[in-house]
């Protein structure tokens, strides 16, 4: 299922973000970019250790921890994608869940576009052990994407990559409500 809103499309699949051909997969991260499991654990699997090595200088060169809402870039290892953005979402009970998720996806927006990026795959950030749910977690980062691109940017596609069908039909109910029906 896809829809051109303005000069890019914004597309959702299901499948494995790991083998997706786009310049930038976002990684569902902690905040101290240690990936040792669900889709962060996946990401270094497949691409290498070389994308934790990256995170770990990151965090060092930065000062510490990325902030809940923020993100980092690396690159991709040996993913098919050419950088890895690691966006830190929220944990279910810290508060402002809502805010914070939408912050973490527009900063790794502004992120691939600042980078002169053209295509970026997003996970349902923050639904594995974080416990955001699922239904609000499409709402938001779908609503952050549209309005996002309302504004210039260099991205031509946008890819929702959800790992199975149930949260893929969230996705698409939600997207067929309020994104494909819109002008």
């Amino acid at each position: 299922m896809k829809k051109l809103v303005g000069q890019t499309w914004i597309e959702l699949i299901q499948g494995d973000i790991t083998e997706l051909n786009t310049d930038a997969i976002v990684n569902a991260a902690n905040s101290a970019l240690q990936h040792g499991g669900g889709v962060a654990g996946a990401i270094v699997k497949k691409g290498g250790q070389s994308i934790q090595e990256e995170s770990d200088l990151w965090v060092k060169v930065w000062g510490g921890e990325v902030n809940v809402g923020s993100c980092a870039i690396t690159s991709a290892g040996n993913l098919p994608a050419r950088y890895v953005i690691h966006a830190v979402g929220p944990r279910m009970g810290e508060g402002d869940e809502d805010e914070k998720l939408q912050k973490a996806t527009l900063s790794s927006l502004k992120m691939a576009d600042n980078r002169n990026l053209h295509s970026i795959t997003f996970p349902a950030i923050s639904t594995g052990i974080f416990g955001y749910p699922i239904d609000r977690c499409a709402e938001i980062m779908l609503s952050t994407v549209y309005n996002f691109l309302k504004e210039d940017t260099k991205l031509k596609k946008i890819v929702f990559c959800l790992y199975d069908q149930d949260a893929l039909d969230i996705f698409e109910e939600f997207f067929n409500k309020h994104i494909a029906k819109s002008d």
